[in-house]
């Protein structure tokens, strides 16, 4: 595997989009790449078992340890050259990483995030929160993009998005839901697969995918 892209997943929860990388490497959709590691910032975390159960190196750099966000940015750093990575990828991680980190994995850092972007995004959209302002507003569509990270929350270049229905009888729980099994699920380990493949260039802040 040594001349494949090594995959960093970072993760603070259940590990549900992990799980959609796990089952996607055993699959072999991911291409050209393979998950190195797992790095949690919370101990409980149950994505840990997930790494555990496929045999992917785990590693705890809990967030609490660190009273600045700078230090933690720095912690990781540190823990990611030791591991040696090419691509860092967010599956429910939920810190905000600073600017010298951004820099440091510019264009590098895939995150997955559970609305059309530019809709329902930025500081203080994440989880059930999205999905409930999705609803506030009565759209009837709705989704998921998977963009490249920058130091502004959501805003870097998007890569890939996918529409998923709004219903009527949706609840903020079952349309999360609905978005994860229709949209993230799916775009998250091929926007992956297509970073591995060398098939994502960057223009003027948009992403081309190369045939």
């Amino acid at each position: 595997m040594s001349d494949q892209m090594r995959i960093a997943v970072l993760v603070s929860g259940g590990g549900t989009n992990l799980q959609a990388l796990i089952d996607a490497q055993a699959e072999r959709k991911i291409k050209n790449g393979f998950l190195c590691a797992v790095v949690s910032s919370k101990e409980d975390a149950f994505a840990l078992s997930r790494a555990r159960k496929a045999g992917i190196p785990e590693f705890i750099l809990a967030r609490k340890d660190y009273p600045i966000s700078r230090q933690y940015d720095e912690a990781l750093i540190r823990l990611l050259d030791k591991i040696g990575v090419d691509l860092v990828v967010l599956a429910g991680f939920m810190n905000v990483l600073g600017p010298d980190f951004c820099s440091k994995y510019k264009n590098r850092i895939i995150n997955v995030h559970p609305s059309l972007i530019p809709s329902f995004c930025g500081d203080g959209f994440y989880g059930l929160r999205v999905h409930k302002a999705a609803l506030s507003c009565g759209v009837k569509v709705t989704g998921a993009t998977v963009h490249f990270v920058n130091e502004v929350t959501d805003g870097g270049a998007i890569i890939l998005q996918k529409a998923v229905e709004v219903k009527d009888s949706d609840t903020p729980e079952s349309l999360q839901m609905r978005v994860m099994k229709e949209a993230e699920w799916e775009l998250l380990p091929k926007a992956v697969s297509l970073f591995c493949e060398g098939r994502l260039q960057i223009e003027d802040g948009h992403v081309r995918i190369l045939e």
